[in-house]
């Protein structure tokens, strides 16, 4: 299938992240399925009872070094255990890339084919799943997704639970510049939104999915 041929010289290798450790670090795999001849990212809608309930994703998850040898690892068992389906049914065409977000999430992502004839096969973890639906490609081909922009700020004090205010960032005592006593920008953060899909597709998930169609157009284009 033309995308799926274009995939595979998308495939990166890791690259070194320094202070990755202080990060959470984790993968998602992003699925491809064929109906009737045509390709679909598949998505999940997170359940109510898990971190970030209700929004839509990538199946993943975190690193677990008992469990995963490396990263792929992480994302292949990840989708087994929330679509319900074996790790013969995926067919690994490659990696996206690291993504590293603002709220201090490492997301290493993969592209994946599931090897399903029907979406009847997938036997969705419902704790952590609510559903899943699938979109073409093809839309995400020729339609952008607004943008939008959030601000972020670094606070080196902050009041706790208690009500009392705890210093994070001893300025005074560190002999640092008094500007950092109070919070300062770090600088504006990229939102991207899609809308006109049976889910709003926002965030981390729809950075993933920009970046990967906006690499399918520069090969299709060669």
């Amino acid at each position: 299938m033309k995308y799926q041929n274009h995939i595979h010289a998308l495939i990166q290798q890791d690259s070194s992240i320094i202070g990755r450790e202080k990060y959470l670090n984790s993968a998602v795999l992003i699925p491809i399925v064929e109906v009737d001849n045509k390709e679909y990212f598949l998505f999940q809608k997170r359940s109510k009872s898990v971190r970030q309930p209700g929004e839509v994703s990538f199946p993943g998850g975190h690193f677990e070094k008992s469990k995963d040898k490396d990263f792929q690892s992480t994302a292949v068992r990840e989708t087994c255990e929330e679509l319900g389906i074996n790790e013969q049914q995926i067919s690994i065409l490659g990696k996206l890339g690291t993504l590293v977000a603002p709220m201090g999430v490492i997301v290493e992502a993969y592209i994946g084919k599931l090897n399903i004839n029907s979406l009847d096969e997938l036997k969705i973890d419902t704790k952590e799943v609510e559903k899943i639906f699938i979109v073409p490609i093809d839309f995400f081909i020729n339609n952008n997704p607004s943008e939008f922009t959030t601000r972020l700020e670094l606070h080196p004090t902050i009041t706790n639970e208690s009500g009392d205010r705890e210093e994070l960032l001893p300025v005074k005592d560190l002999g640092l510049p008094d500007r950092y006593a109070l919070p300062w920008r770090r600088g504006k953060h990229r939102v991207l939104v899609y809308k006109n899909t049976e889910e709003v597709i926002w965030g981390i998930t729809a950075e993933l999915v920009f970046e990967l169609t906006n690499k399918l157009k520069e090969q299709i284009d060669k």
